[in-house]
This record gives C-alpha cells, sequence and structure tokens, in this order.
C-alpha cells in the first residue's frame, strides 16, 4: 500500500489496527505517533461548495473550537451524494432545497433538533417551514444564502443583439463557439427545457423523449463552452481577461467582477432567471461530536454571517437580523430583502423525482463526454 492511499485510508477508518501497525512500521511510522482518537475528538467533517469553506462562514464555530472544521470539497450534490454512499464519514452538507431530498430519500441524514440552535429564532418564518428544509415532518435543512443562477455577461465584448435580447439561447449561438461556460451540471438540461418551450414545472419532470429531445441542443452548449466548470474561480478568472464573454454563474461572479473594475452584467434572460436557497443537513455518517456539529449549524445561521454574504458575496441569507446589520449601500445593492418574495419571482430549482434525475445526469454525463 502506498503511503498516500495508507493515509487516506487511515484517516477514514477504512484500515485495521493490523494493518496500521504493518504499514506503519514500513514508513518508518513509530506506534506512538498513531493514538487512538475518541469520538468527542474526531474532527468535524464537512461537505461543502468551492469557496465556502472561509472560515467567515462560520467564525463563531472558529471562536469556539479553534480551528475549522476539516473539507471535502464537491462540485455538485450528486457527486457529494455519491462520496457518502460510498462511505466517506461526514458529519455535514450543504445541499438545497431541490437537492437534500436525495440524501433523505439515501437515508443518510438526521433530523435538526432546532431548539438547539441560537439563531433559528431570527430566521424569515417562511423558510422554516420551506419544502425542502422540512421532509416527511422534520427539519433537515436549515436555511442558510440564496441566490441565482443565471447568465454573466462581458457588456463590451458580446454582441449588441444579445444585450438587447438578454436569452439562455446565447449558449446554443456558434457565434460564441469557444467564448462561453457552461457550469458542469445536469441543470443545463432544464436550461435547454426553457428553450424548448416547455413550462417552469414541466422542466423538472421531462419525460424521456423530452430529455431526448434535448441532446442537439445540449451537445450544442457543450461544444460552444470552451470548459465546463466545477469551480466559480475559474469563471471568474476568464471572464476577467476576455477569455470567455459570458458564463453560467452565480451572483458573486458578478459583484466580484464589478469591483474589479471589470465590465459586467448579470443578464434578466428572457426565458426566466432561477433562483436557489441552500442550507446545512446533518449527515448520520459523520464520527464528530454532535455537538460540534450543531455549533457549526448555528454558526452558519449566524446575522454575522449572514453580514460577509450579503457584504462579500451579494447572496441573501436566512437571519433576518443580518440586513439589520450589513452595510446599507451593500443591502440596497442586492436589491432584495426579502427571500420569499426573491425566491417567487425567479424559476425556484424543484427536486426532480430521483429515477428521472438519474436520466437527467446520464443524459449530461453522455453529452459532456464530448468535452473530453
Amino acid at each position: 500500500m502506498n503511503r498516500l492511499k495508507f493515509i487516506d485510508r487511515m484517516s477514514q477508518g477504512r484500515i485495521s489496527r493490523r494493518d496500521v501497525m504493518r504499514s506503519a512500521a514500513a514508513f518508518g511510522i513509530g506506534m506512538t505517533l498513531l493514538p487512538t482518537r475518541s469520538r468527542a475528538e474526531e474532527q468535524l467533517t464537512v461537505m461543502e461548495w468551492s469557496g465556502y469553506d472561509q472560515p467567515d462562514f462560520f467564525k463563531a464555530y472558529v471562536d469556539k473550537h479553534g480551528s475549522p472544521p476539516a473539507f471535502s470539497i464537491f462540485a455538485n450534490e450528486d457527486e457529494a451524494l455519491q462520496k457518502v454512499r460510498s462511505g466517506f464519514n461526514a458529519d455535514a452538507v450543504h445541499p438545497c432545497t431541490y437537492s437534500v431530498g436525495y440524501f433523505v430519500e439515501a437515508g443518510l441524514t438526521k433530523p435538526i433538533d432546532t431548539a438547539r440552535l441560537s439563531h433559528w429564532n431570527d430566521v424569515f418564518e417562511p423558510l422554516k417551514v420551506g419544502n425542502g428544509v422540512v421532509v416527511g415532518g422534520n427539519v433537515v435543512m436549515i436555511p442558510a444564502d440564496w441566490g441565482n443562477s443565471g447568465i454573466a455577461y462581458r457588456t463590451d465584448l458580446v454582441e449588441p443583439d444579445f444585450a438587447a435580447n438578454e436569452s439562455w439561447g446565447i449558449f446554443t449561438d456558434d457565434r460564441y463557439e469557444g467564448k462561453l461556460s457552461m457550469s458542469d451540471t445536469e441543470a443545463a438540461a432544464e436550461i435547454v427545457g426553457l428553450l424548448l418551450g416547455y413550462d417552469k414545472k414541466k422542466i423538472f419532470e421531462m419525460s424521456d423523449a423530452e430529455l431526448e429531445a434535448n441532446r442537439p441542443l445540449l451537445e450544442k452548449i457543450v461544444k460552444n463552452s470552451r470548459f465546463l466548470w466545477k469551480d466559480n474561480t475559474e469563471i471568474n478568472q476568464a471572464l476577467a481577461s476576455g477569455e470567455i464573454v459570458a458564463a453560467y454563474a452565480w451572483n458573486e461572479t458578478v459583484k466580484s467582477l464589478k469591483e474589479q473594475g471589470v465590465p459586467i452584467k448579470y443578464a434578466e434572460p428572457k426565458e426566466g432567471i432561477f433562483t436557489w436557497l441552500c442550507g446545512m443537513t446533518l449527515l448520520n455518517t459523520g464520527k464528530a461530536d454532535e455537538g460540534a456539529a450543531y455549533d457549526f449549524l448555528d454558526a452558519w445561521l449566524s446575522p454575522e454571517t449572514g453580514k460577509f454574504m450579503i457584504e462579500s458575496y451579494g447572496y441573501g441569507h436566512s437571519n433576518r437580523k443580518a440586513f439589520e446589520i450589513a452595510d446599507p449601500a451593500q443591502v440596497a445593492a442586492l436589491g432584495i430583502t426579502d427571500p420569499v418574495k426573491h425566491l417567487d419571482n425567479g424559476i425556484l430549482f424543484q427536486p426532480v423525482e430521483s429515477a428521472r434525475n438519474a436520466k437527467y445526469i446520464k443524459l449530461w454525463e453522455e453529452v459532456k463526454a464530448l468535452k473530453q
């Protein structure tokens, strides 16, 4: 067993003590360096989106515990789900209302006792009972961050006709071949559904035939994308340099690039802009002390975290007090203080039934293979 594989398996508890002793001796590691850790000493492990591992998101946790949790970064929730299903021991995950049900269905979550969260009473009331926050009568996700998925584009580099008629159709426009970037997500199929004229409900429940009708336009999206991004820093850099002229993006990209002086705009596609609500879910696969997991969730709900999110990322937050302490100019720039109204005004990502979602993913995997 090579050294890196040994360390990885050891950290996940997937190696016997006999193997530890034999391998440690081979690597010249004395057993005095391999103490047994109690459950209370296990480091909290969180599955997280890229960029959300900054301590400012959970400062109260770091202040109390002295260090951040361990993070496993994922590109999309299906990747996180499959990793946990395969035996990865995580204590918490950052899903969204449209994806948390897959973790619940897989038997990987545990109900959240909101009485253990000091900031729960400050959460916008409608968010506490929303679909995806409550599943089967239990709170399974604390609502935390909310925002958009849309098109960020360079106003100085796109053709005038797009700026005058903003549309998701830019991703299938051959004039932009190699100048775009789609996220590596099966949500691309839902975008194509809009372009094909399906209504905002149908795109989350397309039949086999309707999905197959998506394929030609999905292939165009992949062909026209310079790369399929997994980390939004990729598109931030590519848009800033002019390597690409438009990308599927979240609010943070536009806010960040505007502050750098890049001529950037967040489109209002005529077909509609997507909205999302995400948060934190407790997993039953973790090894850390449950109290630490609740401390982490509570830190995420704090108004200080919300203030940081509003001011630094341009996202909304579930704690209403965050809007009271954030920079008024930044709140005004956000343009939204009512999460329910904001989510309702866009196309809120909805859960796709599990068996059907597997077909969305399969189609996307087949199409994006053209890029490899």
